[in-house]
């Protein structure tokens, strides 16, 4: 197993990851656009954001290829099967405590459940597993993540 062929692999899966959710948000699947919620955290300025957010989310799709990789080398084996498996649980992780929670909690822009009714947030909060953003966001999250997961695994898988 390498090191460089997890992260040829986290580069490949973000690229599907963000391509998916981007091709359901324009589909109208879903209202998530993960980038611009990241890239909101730092500005205001909604392109620059947009265009921040992009590069947050492939760093965050290299750092999470890196944990799979770690997880893969303790498990002793890779492959695409077990990357859908970490992948399902990265994109529970993600909907239920990452941008349920912490999210909410650090972001400057975002709304919580506790937001006073006179501010106006330039973000809903996400909600369990991204359910403000349309009831088909779970679906089309989850369904990318796994994608996402299989591809680190087979790329990794086929570079032992």
């Amino acid at each position: 197993m390498s090191v460089w062929a997890a992260l040829a692999g986290g580069f490949a899966g973000t690229l599907v990851l963000t391509t998916a959710l981007s091709g359901a948000s324009q589909l109208r699947l879903t209202r998530i656009d993960i980038p611009f919620l990241l890239g909101t955290a730092f500005t205001d300025d909604r392109t620059r954001a947009k265009v921040l957010g992009y590069g947050l989310h492939f760093v965050a799709g290299m750092a999470f290829s890196l944990v799979y990789y770690a997880m893969f080398l303790v498990i002793g084996r890779a492959g695409w099967r077990l990357g859908m498996t970490f992948g399902l649980l990265h994109s529970l992780f993600a909907g239920s405590a990452l941008v349920n929670v912490l999210l909410p909690a650090i972001h400057p822009r975002m709304g919580t459940p506790f937001t006073a009714a006179d501010s106006s947030p330039l973000l809903e909060p996400p909600g369990f597993m991204l359910l403000n953003y349309g009831r088909a966001t779970p679906i089309v999250t989850i369904i990318a993540h796994v994608a996402y997961g299989a591809i680190v695994g087979a790329v990794v898988a086929a570079a032992t």
